[in-house]
């Protein structure tokens, strides 16, 4: 048995995409492909287990076949290869035999398969499942053939795949993966320590912080991941991620964060070490008015307004962080620096003096978006030395392209920490604003009110200007308003 690469396996996990081209739109391979891919693996390791069970006995079956041997329990009837040999009724048999999985796995795998129509021949004929079947059995998946860490790359490299694919669909279950390493290396995840990630989509930032302990060579086992995300299939999807990596120390369940928080103790949020979140911006369909009353006590800062509830997702987090150690990186829109109906709530942020950073990122880092991004960091304990100040850093320009696709190189990210770490600010990159010039601005965090890159010449005169600046900075944003100018500008011509 030959050792698959990266690439191999990589044109492996897509190959088995392109077979449903054509049957089912794009944004819902990973209903079919992650369950499969996920199906397979297990299999593949329960037959290496029970191998290696069955040598370790002088060739005892029963022995071989104990729970204690396995990982999970999959029965003779529930095998990837019964699947394989059925010829009809082919999406039945691959449902009859995950729900088996899950019943005999109830406390672990309990609906990790999700709620795919594998029955529904009008959507997957049975030769479409077969050639699926025959695809995923072209490779042993087993962990000497295919080590987690390299399987767990390649379920990431597939889930960009998906979301390449997905269009605006792409941002409700994946984050650019190189902002997401800069979040995780400016909180710095410890061993032993608890990571949360309440709007956690496939699972991109909590495993994040498993692989930056993995890099430093450090313990990570002893690392626990905690995780709710609302769409089934993509809490199914982030719970078979972690698997997939070797990570067993997790719980991610499926439910509304703002109306039903599944991690809480008695009357209060239950407190993580770390918490990285990238929350749906602006959401209008919340439930405003039993937040403005918030059972876990919430709105420490006051109730956000109906169309946007992005200062509900930040007081939810800063309510989740442990008092002593509790730290967090949450990716937002510019919007929330500065917008007046926010004020009040932002004020009190300020006051009490939780904000550690607010990072400016440049355009198109969002998934499928051309808004620039912002990482705001927040300590419970911050140092004495940055008490009542909070550390801006432009980075508007720490971006590069490639194919279409925007990223932070790793020039970038180096910049960037090597500012957030510095006690001192950097000229037109990064600077420390005390309390009092916030209160002057009105408690506006726009961050060209304070920084300004070295290649931008613009004359910043009136706050609400810079503020416009922070959201408007996009090349389509830009356009538009040249084009209103212009229109103007004709209009009073004949006028």
């Amino acid at each position: 048995m030959t050792h698959i690469t990266q690439s191999q396996l990589e044109s492996y996990l897509w190959g088995a995409a392109t077979l449903l081209r054509g049957f089912i739109d794009a944004g819902d391979y990973k209903q079919y492909i992650f369950p499969l891919l996920f199906f397979k693996r297990m299999c593949d390791v329960y037959d290496e287990e029970y191998a290696t069970a069955l040598a370790a006995s002088d060739g005892d079956e029963d022995y071989a076949s104990f729970a204690e041997n396995h990982r999970f329990v999959i029965s003779e009837d529930a095998h990837w290869n019964v699947v394989r040999e059925t010829g009809k009724n082919v999406g039945k048999a691959i449902q009859d035999a995950m729900r088996k999985i899950e019943s005999a796995n109830t406390d672990k795998l309990y609906g990790i398969f999700g709620d795919a129509q594998w029955t529904n021949k009008d959507r997957l004929p049975d030769r479409t499942l077969k050639e699926m079947i025959e695809h995923f059995s072209s490779q042993t998946l087993s962990i000497a053939n295919c080590p987690e860490d390299e399987l767990g790359v390649g379920y990431e490299y597939l889930i960009k795949k998906f979301a390449d694919d997905s269009g605006h669909t792409a941002a409700e279950f994946y984050t650019n993966r190189t902002v997401v390493h800069l979040m995780t290396e400016l909180l710095k995840p410890k061993p032993g320590e608890s990571i949360y990630d309440p709007t956690c989509g496939s699972g991109g930032m909590l495993l994040s912080a498993i692989t930056h302990l993995q890099r430093q060579k450090k313990e990570w086992r002893n690392v626990r991941l905690y995780g709710q995300e609302r769409n089934l299939m993509t809490s199914a999807i982030a719970r078979m991620n972690c698997f997939l990596h070797g990570v067993e120390d997790f719980e991610i369940v499926r439910g509304d964060t703002l109306s039903d928080p599944k991690f809480v103790e008695g009357d209060r949020l239950r407190q993580f070490d770390v918490v990285l979140a990238n929350p749906p911006y602006s959401i209008k369909q919340w439930d405003r008015e039993a937040f403005s009353a918030d059972p876990w006590g919430r709105n420490i800062y006051g109730t956000p307004p109906q169309g946007r509830a992005d200062y509900a997702f930040w007081q939810h987090i800063i309510q989740s962080m442990h008092p002593k150690t509790g730290r967090c990186a949450i990716l937002f829109p510019h919007g929330v620096l500065f917008r007046n109906e926010e004020r009040e709530m932002r004020q009190k942020l300020v006051e009490h003096d939780v904000i550690e950073c607010v990072l400016g990122l440049g355009p198109n880092l969002f998934y499928n978006s051309p808004m620039e991004a912002c990482v705001v960091v927040c300590r419970m304990n911050k140092p004495r030395k940055r008490k009542n100040k909070i550390l801006m850093i432009n980075a508007v320009n720490e971006v590069g392209r490639e194919q279409a696709q925007s990223f932070l190189a790793s020039e970038h990210i180096a910049r960037i920490l090597k500012a957030y770490k510095s006690s001192n600010g950097i000229d037109q990159f990064s600077r420390f604003v005390e309390t009092g010039e916030l209160e002057q601005h009105e408690y506006k965090l726009s961050i060209p009110l304070y920084v300004r890159p070295d290649d931008d010449s613009t004359e910043v005169d009136e706050v609400d200007v810079a503020s416009s600046v922070a959201i408007w900075q996009s090349s389509s944003a830009k356009l538009r308003s040249s084009m209103f100018s212009m229109i103007c500008s004709l209009e009073k011509g004949h006028s």
